[in-house]
């Protein structure tokens, strides 16, 4: 078992939102282990039905529990979010805290459910990081597969095949179909497959919108249903002017390497080091790195990506409360030299109090020029 980089604040209720397989229910367990807590999942079906048909028993059943009983926990709390109510009321008049896990916020907003206006704090679940991996990590493995905890009790790539050819089945059926998130399927499946095809490239909605046989305004709630349900995640084009930013295309990182190849129908084409591929789920890896330390490390660093009016491109824009602005070039190569950076280096002279880095294969730290090369493992705890 990995020990998770989620630390919630135990001194509130919480809200765990994760996609689905990136283990919640083990995080919450392990984190409740040994602890006074009452464990109520929802997909048990008795257990739904009960609270689905008269969301009170939920009430009754807290009032029946023992004193020492300090935490309930509900495990896919969207599947009945009128239960929430429940929660609001019993946080207010009890000493009983909730944790709280889902897997699709879209669900309880589009139910107009109580998000308990703060009462909650919200926290998210990953993937497993290269830190919570330690010796596991492999690189190669990780670009081919992904890093669903689920990945690592499997013993042979057909068996990885199978896992997630299922898990991308799973989604469709059980987040978009049962949670009637959308009302015509077909041209959301197209969507999904063009849109891991165009993974981290600058969103073209009127090419997606043909390619997938619907609107541009139907893509753009594509991409909000994903960042709803936790399969990726926006990153905007920097502006100084956050008005000017918002107008600009965004790219779309899917939220692991493994379901995005297997969305392209790609999982049988071999990871081959110094192509374009791989080059390319390189860069999806370390920004989705960057996402995960982001939001465990509760930095609240501000990420965008720039492309400049002659074409040139920063892949990662850190903005950092209180130091520098990190521009980031990210290369699967192994070995950097200065024609590599010299764009980044260029750039970055427009920047104020900023700083360059060069994140790569590359086993070597140290500067070229005005731009600190380091392997990728390194920038990002440096960072």
């Amino acid at each position: 078992m990995f020990k998770r980089l989620f630390k919630p604040l135990e001194s509130n209720s919480f809200f765990l939102f994760g996609a689905r397989g990136t283990g919640k229910t083990t995080a919450i367990k392990e984190l409740f282990s040994g602890k006074e807590s009452y464990y109520i999942d929802l997909l048990d079906q008795n257990l739904y039905s009960r609270f689905t048909k008269d969301p009170n028993t939920l009430a009754a059943l807290i009032d029946s529990l023992p004193k020492e009983i300090a935490w309930v926990i509900i495990d896919e709390v969207q599947k009945a979010p009128k239960l929430l109510d429940i929660v609001h009321t019993k946080i207010e008049s009890t000493n009983i805290k909730f944790a709280l896990t889902g897997s699709s916020a879209r669900k309880l907003k589009r139910d107009g459910a109580n998000l308990l206006a703060g009462r909650a704090f919200v926290n998210h679940l990953y993937p497993l990081s290269f830190m919570e991996l330690g010796e596991e990590f492999q690189l190669n493995k990780i670009l081919q597969w992904g890093s669903l905890p689920k990945i690592f009790q499997l013993n042979s790539d057909e068996e990885r095949f199978s896992f997630l050819t299922t898990y991308t089945h799973t989604y469709l059926k059980e987040e978009i179909l049962q949670e009637q998130l959308i009302r015509n399927v077909d041209p959301f499946v197209r969507f999904l497959e063009v849109a891991a095809q165009m993974n981290g490239k600058i969103i073209n909605y009127s090419k997606l919108a043909k390619e997938s046989g619907t609107s541009s305004q139907t893509v753009q709630t594509y991409f909000e249903i994903l960042q709803d349900t936790l399969l990726g995640t926006i990153l905007p084009a920097y502006n100084r002017s956050i008005r000017k930013q918002q107008v600009k295309s965004p790219k779309f990182y899917f939220f692991d390497c493994g379901i995005q190849r297997a969305l392209g129908n790609a999982l049988s084409i071999p990871i081959q080091p110094n192509t374009y591929s791989f080059g390319h789920l390189f860069e999806t890896l370390v920004i989705n790195e960057v996402i995960k330390l982001n939001h465990y490390h509760k930095k609240d660093f501000r990420l965008s990506y720039l492309m400049t009016k002659d074409s040139v491109e920063i892949d990662l824009i850190i903005e950092r409360p209180g130091l520098p602005t990190a521009l980031i070039e990210i290369k699967s190569t192994s070995e950097v030299d200065a024609s590599q950076v010299s764009s980044l280096a260029r750039i970055a002279k427009d920047f104020d109090n900023s700083v360059a880095y060069c994140l790569s294969n590359d086993p070597l730290s140290r500067k070229v020029g005005a731009v600190h090369c380091h392997p990728w493992i390194v920038g990002l705890q440096e960072l």
